[in-house]
């Protein structure tokens, strides 16, 4: 290699470092700006790929990336240790944020106290796959409460049927409550495992929520004729409330008159049932 060989040698390596450092020089300019506009740089907990509800989160699902803190969101978890292991409670998306709000620790996240509404209680109905919609039913879930119980004395004494309650929400089927993690941990010969009860249908009760004077109703029909209690099941956006629906019996279903006027007989039933001891 010659003199002017080298020269140009040293000449174009030269030029490099200098290009790299004017590079350097304007993404250290460029970087400030960003951090001065939008914040030091954070790193956030984001998902690797999509996360669906109830995963449990591990190393490979999730990464560190950084966000200028301007565009951290709330509630952003900030380090893998506070993500791993936990539980989805509704599904991640690839590259979006975790946050404190979508994840929990495997078990409870509330009570049931917690989910009655102010001025509302709470009761437990025993139930069946004929009286209970197969157990087709969850959390969340609005029915209807029919009651069909004998009413009279002796020969006058007949069977009626009538809608009790209408658009009651479901609070919990068994142990599964609305906004509970659905699963529960149990040990077998020593082990430890989860069970998955989103679609468990081993369960042999309901709990609704139902005003006080509701609540009084049915205990009163659970206590008399627990047997007589039937649900029916609502679509999830239908609340409507009809209030002039007529009781159900023998007459109605083929078509005769009443003796008396269907307002008294569709008012009467529950006093007249009351007086029987």
């Amino acid at each position: 290699m010659n003199k002017n060989e080298t020269l140009t040698l040293w000449l174009s390596i030269g030029a490099a470092i200098f290009a790299v450092m004017l590079l350097y020089s304007y993404t250290q300019e460029k970087s400030d700006q960003i951090a001065k506009k939008f914040g030091a740089m954070t790193s956030v907990v984001t998902a690797v790929r999509d996360i669906g509800e109830m995963e449990t989160v591990d190393d490979s699902m999730v990464q560190l990336k950084e966000y200028p803190s301007s565009f951290v969101q709330p509630e952003a978890i900030l380090t893998m240790e506070e993500a791993i292991g936990l539980v989805a409670l509704a599904p991640l998306s690839k590259g979006e944020q975790v946050l404190r709000t979508k994840i929990t620790r495997p078990g409870p996240t509330t009570g049931l106290s917690l989910q009655v509404s102010p001025t509302k209680r709470a009761l437990t109905i025993p139930i069946d796959e004929t009286r209970g919609v197969a157990k087709l039913l969850k959390p969340g879930d609005r029915v209807d409460v029919v009651v069909a119980l004998d009413v009279r004395d002796g020969a006058r004494q007949k069977k009626e049927i009538k809608t009790l309650m209408q658009d009651v929400v479901i609070l919990a089927t068994g142990i599964k409550v609305v906004n509970e993690l659905p699963r529960v941990f149990e040990e077998v010969s020593g082990s430890s495992f989860i069970r998955n009860i989103r679609a468990a249908t081993d369960f042999n009760s309901i709990t609704v929520e139902a005003d006080p004077k509701d609540i009084q109703d049915l205990v009163y029909v659970l206590a008399t004729a627990p047997g007589s209690l039937f649900l029916s099941l609502r679509h999830p956006s239908d609340h409507s409330i009809n209030q002039h629906l007529p009781v159900s019996s023998l007459n109605s279903l083929l078509g005769r008159s009443a003796r008396k006027p269907a307002s008294k007989s569709n008012n009467s039933w529950i006093p007249k049932l009351k007086r029987r001891k």
